[in-house]
């Protein structure tokens, strides 16, 4: 369990940075309307600029997250717990240094405010240029996030060639439909998003003020990936789930819905169905017990016996 602790670490991040993107974009639509004309430029920036640092946050936390997985399955390196959790933890952290300083960049001087011909007509304030940066980053971390996995995948799939029926062939069935999965969601909620800003850079002004209105559906459904990240992420692992119906059965015994009994019995089914080597084993495991079992039952017969035949 401590030699994974950095996977919860890595989830914890995102789900840190994705409720940082939902409470971003709330606040976002609450000071919208008639509120933005009453906003100073710097407060404009600031909120228009929390949003594309919790976005960037969420997005860098899933390329941490790939290259963890890489550094562990393709290149392992032999390090104590203590130095991983230190430099996991320091990552996580340069994730949220980079996240902030692409936010505030616009409040920093990189906008429009002394050359409007330039401003954006989506984003007003907003310099065409960063936009465009940002959305060249961002399809940069999705092609290398896809690299990443794609990499994890052969080695996988290498190791399960190797023995055709064994697990590993299993989980990279596994790994292939979760790539997908991440694949598929971040195109559907973030292209029509880019498509838009880039429609907003090279195209004409007339052209944005039509699309305009669709801007914020558009957006609502960027920020939706960061609602689908921690279902694909964390229910796609086995651990997490037993971990969360553990949870919920220690909910229920306090509320005495459920017996103990039944959740033992939950407990158990979802363990014995979390893996297949570990199913096979238990088994084994029994049968060890058994005999040690009869084993020490048949000790005091065996000193009787000895005793009887002095």
């Amino acid at each position: 369990m401590r030699s994974r602790r950095w996977v919860y670490y890595c989830l914890v991040n995102i789900t840190l940075s994705d409720l940082l993107t939902g409470a971003a974009y709330l606040a976002n639509v609450l000071l919208s309307g008639a509120h933005t004309f009453r906003l100073a430029p710097a407060q404009w920036f600031l909120r228009e600029g929390l949003l594309f640092m919790a976005l960037a946050a969420s997005t860098f936390s899933l390329l941490f997250t790939a290259g963890e997985r890489f550094a562990t399955m393709v290149r392992p390196v032999a390090e104590s717990g203590a130095t991983k959790t230190g430099r996991v933890c320091s990552f996580i952290g340069l994730c949220w240094l980079l996240a902030a300083l692409l936010g505030l960049l616009p409040l920093l001087g990189w906008n429009c405010v002394c050359a409007f011909q330039h401003c954006s007509s989506l984003l007003p304030l907003y310099s065409k240029g960063y936009i465009l940066f940002c959305v060249v980053v961002f399809a940069c971390i999705l092609a290398t996030i896809m690299l990443l996995y794609g990499a994890i995948f052969r080695v996988v799939r290498a190791n399960g060639q190797k023995a055709p029926r064994s697990p590993a062939r299993r989980k990279a069935r596994r790994l292939l439909k979760t790539v997908l999965m991440i694949l598929v969601a971040f195109v559907v909620c973030w292209g029509p998003l880019f498509g838009l800003l880039l429609a907003d850079i090279f195209g004409s002004n007339v052209w944005a003020q039509e699309y305009l209105r669709g801007m914020d559906w558009i957006l609502t459904l960027a920020v939706l990936n960061s609602a689908v990240n921690p279902l694909i992420y964390s229910f796609r692992s086995r651990e997490v789930c037993r971990a969360v119906l553990g949870f919920l059965c220690c909910a229920c015994l306090r509320l005495g819905l459920r017996g103990p009994g039944d959740c033992l019995a939950r407990a158990a089914e979802a363990h014995s169905g979390a893996s297949t080597t570990d199913s096979s084993l238990r088994p084994r495991d029994s049968f060890r017990g058994s005999r040690s079992h009869s084993f020490r039952m048949r000790e005091p017969l065996s000193s009787i016996s000895s005793v009887r035949s002095v």
